[in-house]
């Protein structure tokens, strides 16, 4: 899997190459002067992508010299192929993501970390049982692909977690609703009031990042080549998207507008739930972004991460894992440079 995987984007790098080659899509300017910058999020728009829509919404990617498109990502959206291609210039992901891409052949790179902690949670129902989620041993969990290549070899290695008890997860909270054995994943500022709404109870909620699952979640990654051909480009971008949550979270009225015009099935109601929860469990302000700023990634944060896929087994001792970051564009000056 892995050498097509690696012939796969091997062929998509270099086709960006050829394409970047002849110009591209970030040098190309606007009307009115601003660099066209496309970011594509990973998922349908929602409050963990606010500081971004707040950016565009109050004007502060226009502040830096930038005209930015936000593309909503979904279940089908391979965002690491549309970046290699160059039909995106900015991608959202989480380190740990990044760095099994980065491991197959992927010339990515993260840039700034805005989630200091993973939102990812496992749900489970009440009165069954669990209290712990070492409790959830045997039971059957609804969970992604991905999730193989993230969080689930932590489980399986901390918690006893099996392959049998992993459940396709479509997307819906329909099929844990009908078994109250099961659990599912989901994500902290989303799923609970979902399962509230539809299944008229409180779930029992594991947020997974207090169990020793500590990547960096809602990056900025781009092309290595971009990177290092155009890093004010990326320096800019990066700035504005940062300052672009310190606004939302004090105000996140202009850019929630954006947000249900990209998305209109997001209620009003879920959008409050999700800042709600942002904040109080301090997924973008916690940690050394309470020292530093919003954004900020250290290489001490980096090589743990690197660890712990080490010792779960989905990277090999030899790689380079310092291929998958930057932290040329965040840093301790950070908040004199944008406040």
């Amino acid at each position: 899997m892995k050498r097509r995987q690696f012939i796969q984007y091997s062929s998509l790098a270099l086709a960006s190459g050829l394409m970047v080659g002849c110009g591209d899509r970030t040098s190309r300017t606007s009307p009115s002067g601003l660099d066209r910058v496309t970011y594509g999020t990973n998922w349908y728009a929602q409050a963990e992508h606010g500081g971004f829509y707040q950016a565009v919404a109050t004007g502060i990617y226009e502040e830096y010299g930038l005209d930015v498109t936000i593309q909503m990502g979904g279940p089908q959206v391979n965002l690491s192929q549309l970046l290699m291609a160059g039909t995106l210039d900015f991608t959202m992901g989480g380190s740990m993501g990044s760095m099994q891409a980065v491991y197959e052949g992927v010339p990515k790179v993260t840039v700034a970390a805005i989630f200091q902690k993973d939102p990812q949670i496992l749900l489970a129902h009440p009165d069954t049982g669990v209290e712990t989620l070492a409790d959830l041993k045997g039971r059957p969990i609804y969970v992604s692909s991905i999730s193989s290549a993230t969080y689930w070899p932590m489980l399986r290695k901390e918690f006893g977690f099996t392959d049998d008890q992993r459940r396709p997860y479509n997307f819906s909270v329909a099929p844990f609703l009908a078994d109250k054995n099961s659990a599912q994943q989901g994500y902290l500022s989303s799923e609970p009031w979902t399962v509230e709404q539809q299944g008229g109870f409180t779930p029992v909620v594991f947020l997974l990042s207090d169990y020793g699952y500590t990547p960096y979640a809602m990056t900025i990654d781009t092309r290595r080549r971009l990177m290092e051909e155009n890093p004010d480009l990326v320096q800019r971008f990066v700035d504005a998207s940062i300052k672009g949550w310190y606004s939302y979270l004090e105000d996140p009225a202009p850019g929630n507008e954006l947000i249900q015009k990209d998305n209109p099935e997001m209620s009003s109601e879920l959008l409050a739930y999700g800042i709600e929860k942002i904040k109080e469990y301090g997924m973008v302000t916690s940690g050394d972004a309470e020292k530093y700023g919003i954004g900020i990634m250290t290489a001490e944060r980096w090589e743990a991460i690197f660890q712990a896929m080490l010792e779960a087994g989905t990277v090999s001792p030899d790689f380079d894992y310092t291929q998958a970051f930057s932290l040329q564009f965040v840093g301790q000056s950070l908040e004199s440079r944008i406040l």
